[in-house]
Formats: C-alpha cells, sequence, structure tokens
C-alpha cells in the first residue's frame, strides 16, 4: 500500500509504529497509555490544509503561523511529544490519569492527546497568548471531538486561575526562564515539562515541585518555537565568518571581527582518547562542558554554522545546529566532530590561537572526566530569585530574571 492510498487510521499506526521504534533505538520505552492516546487522535483534524502523509511524519513539526519568516506557532513533530509526554507520566507518581494538566502553548493537538491520558475523571486546560491560535484550537478541538479541553487566551507568565492549582504544567514554547506563577499554579508534588533554554542550549526538563523549588526528574534535547509575550527572551546571533554564528543567550559580548579573525589562523586538535558506543548521550556531555566552562573561561558560548561552512572546512562542529564553545583571553575553542573507529568513536575539540593547544587540551580534558565519572546525566534545581547563594545546592548557578538555577551532575 502506498502512502497516497492509506488511510488516516493507517497512516497514524505507521508513525507510532515509527515512533516506538525511534525510541527503543534510544533506549527509551514508549508508556503504553502515551501510545494508545497516539493511536487514537486524529492528528490531521489539526493540521487542515496540509498533506495527511506529511501531518503524520513523525520527525516533522507542522507551522500553523507565520508572522513574516519568523513561526510563532506549530504543531510540534509526534516525537517530540511522545518523549515530553512520557516525560510527564514518568515524574508523576501514578502516571497522568485523573490529573489536572494546564498546558501552556496551544495547538490542540497535544491538548487533546493529554484529555486521552487524563480520562474522565481528569481535566485539561490549555492556554495561549495569540487569539488566532485560541480561535483554531477551539475549533479544531471541537471537529475532533475534545470540546471539554478548556481554552483560554492570555500571558502564561501570570496565573490563569487564582488559587487553583495543578498537577501537571507542560509548556509547548521554548522558555528562557521559569516565572513564580508556574511553581504557585503547581501542586505540591506536582511537575512541570518545560523546554528551558539552559546556557544557550535547549532541554525539554520534567521538573518535580519541592516545596518553593524544584528539581528535575528527566531530560531531553529538543528545541521549540520561543515564547512570546512579558516571558519573552530574545536569542541573539552574531556571524563570525559566512556561515558560522555564535549563539548569545545570557548576556555575552562579543566582537565578531575578533572573532572570525581567529577562525582563519591554524587550529589545534586535541583528543579525550576514549572509545564510546554509538548509543552516549552527548546532549548531556554538552551540558557538563557548559557547566564545567561557564567557571574557568571568559565567556561560554554556542557555535552554529551552515553546512556550506562545514563543507568548506571554515569550521568542523560536533554538531553544527548548537555545539558547546568557549572564548578565553583570544582564544576560540569548541567541541568538534567525532572520530570514529569501528563502532566506537572518540571525543575532540578545535582551537584557534594564540593559546590553541592549551584551550583544545582543556576542553578535552573536561570531556574524558566525564567519561571517567561515568557519563553522568545532569540534574535541573530551580530556585526563586534572591535565594541566598548559602542555600543553593553545590553546582554551577545560572541566574535568570525570576529563578537561579543550578546544575549538577549524577552517575546512574
Amino acid at each position: 500500500m502506498s502512502v497516497d492510498t492509506m488511510s488516516s487510521d493507517d497512516l497514524r499506526d505507521a508513525m507510532v509504529d515509527q515512533l516506538v521504534a525511534d525510541h527503543a533505538a534510544k533506549g527509551l520505552t514508549m508508556r503504553p497509555e502515551v501510545e494508545a492516546a497516539l493511536r487514537v487522535v486524529p492528528r490531521e483534524l489539526y493540521t487542515p490544509g496540509v498533506p495527511m502523509e506529511e501531518a503524520y511524519r513523525s520527525d516533522t513539526a507542522v507551522v500553523t503561523k507565520r508572522l513574516g519568516d519568523e513561526t510563532v506557532s506549530s504543531v510540534s513533530a509526534p516525537w517530540l511529544i511522545a518523549e515530553m509526554l512520557g516525560q510527564a507520566a514518568d515524574a508523576l507518581t501514578g502516571g497522568l490519569h485523573g490529573r489536572h494538566v494546564l498546558e501552556i502553548g496551544s495547538g490542540g493537538y497535544n491538548a487533546s492527546l493529554l484529555r486521552e491520558l487524563v480520562g474522565p475523571s481528569g481535566s485539561v486546560t490549555t492556554v495561549d497568548i495569540d487569539p488566532e491560535v485560541t480561535e483554531r484550537a477551539v475549533a479544531c478541538l471541537a471537529v475532533a471531538g475534545y470540546g471539554d479541553v478548556s481554552v483560554v487566551c492570555a500571558d502564561a507568565e501570570q496565573p490563569i486561575d487564582l488559587g487553583r492549582c495543578y498537577d501537571l504544567i507542560i509548556v509547548t514554547a521554548g522558555a528562557w526562564d521559569i516565572p513564580a506563577a508556574w511553581i504557585a499554579q503547581l501542586a505540591e508534588d506536582g511537575v512541570l515539562v518545560v523546554p528551558l533554554r539552559t546556557f544557550g542550549m535547549t532541554r525539554s526538563w520534567a521538573l518535580r515541585r519541592v516545596g518553593d523549588r524544584l528539581v528535575s526528574h528527566s531530560q531531553r534535547l529538543c528545541g521549540f518555537v520561543a515564547m512570546r509575550g512579558t516571558g519573552a527572551h530574545e536569542m541573539r546571533y552574531v556571524d563570525i565568518a559566512a556561515g558560522v554564528h555564535l549563539r548569545l543567550d545570557e548576556g555575552q559580548q562579543v566582537d565578531p571581527e575578533s572573532v572570525g579573525g581567529l577562525l582563519s589562523q591554524p587550529q589545534e586538535q586535541a583528543w579525550a582518547g576514549v572509545g564510546l558506543p554509538p548509543r552516549s548521550v552527548l546532549a548531556d556531555l554538552d551540558l557538563w562542558l557548559a557547566a564545567r566552562l561557564a567557571d574557568e573561561v571568559d565567556q561560554f558560548v554556542v557555535l552554529s554554522a551552515q553546512q556550506e561552512a562545514v563543507d568548506a572546512g571554515i569550521v568542523a562542529p560536533a554538531w553544527r545546529f548548537g555545539t558547546p564553545a568557549a572564548l578565553h583571553e583570544g582564544t576560540f575553542s569548541y567541541r568538534s566532530t567525532l572520530r570514529w573507529t569501528d563502532d566506537t568513536f572518540d571525543l575532540g575539540a578545535c582551537a584557534h590561537r594564540p593559546d590553541a593547544a592549551a584551550a583544545a587540551g582543556r576542553m578535552a580534558g573536561h570531556m574524558r572526566a566525564w567519561v571517567d565519572a561515568g557519563e553522568p546525566s545532569p540534574v535541573l534545581h530551580v530556585l526563586p530569585a534572591g535565594t541566598p547563594d548559602g542555600a543553593l545546592p553545590a553546582g554551577t548557578v545560572l541566574d535568570k530574571r525570576h529563578s537561579r538555577l543550578v546544575l549538577t551532575f549524577t552517575s546512574a
């Protein structure tokens, strides 16, 4: 049967089969209730005007609104939705059934999946700042048979329903900070799942409330349309060479000409001297490098590059969409492409003068330390802004507008 002749049910089952296989390839297991919800909800009803086979691509988000060239609303890729719902269900003791959920960022599709998961005794409220988005969500939910989902048009930086608490708050827009309203609306032992930019790198964190703070239960690499409204925080990009950019998200100041001049000078390469299997979670390594380098170098930044710049040999990043990099005393260094030997790989760093060899060696040393420590996973602690240093857990501190983030690491 060709894709063109497959029914909605067939396409939906094929999508979920692919998602289950992709989970297994990552060493994950999809929760059965999440799989069941994905097999029931008709995704094509939330993507009108889009070919049905495109709506059911497991790795593709569907853009539903643009302002100029900027995407401001989309129906998220199924793989990411499945992972975030799994994070929520894993972090909530007893799962999602019967829970009361607030979704921040409306497309309708994720809200309907949540409605399936919480069951008749639970509830789902979805909020978005854009009236066009909420009107569209109301219409799509009604057509799909989920008219009992409450849709609110508001800026979720402020409380949605004063005095009401939710067992789960799930955010489907890229956030730079965690406002106090989200924690205040979260039940004790409740869970917040949020794509949070941490050192310029976005992870979906599942955070459990403990008193006035949050502690992470899991995290996944992801990307999202940025938050709008009073919670918006502009991500700045600085071009340092043709097709090469630095991502500045925490107030860094960079002279693009001086850094670009470094790239034209000879580079030094250093290797960690390790042999890792393909399943190693290098997203965890990147946060490890951010935490270590942030305390050592003048500025920690994130390098991104177009494929043309990589092909031309201008840079050789490990991941061209976002690789840890550092500026220190006039030297630029970054995590470089992997070196494969049979079925294992080594980790490397590139650096450009004047102190390139030492800078590359320092970064490679931190990579080796991560491997020697058992490839530990990051744990994020979120505390209110103004929390004294003495009340923070030991770790790397990142101060935001409303919160103080502390990054620690734990081995399995």
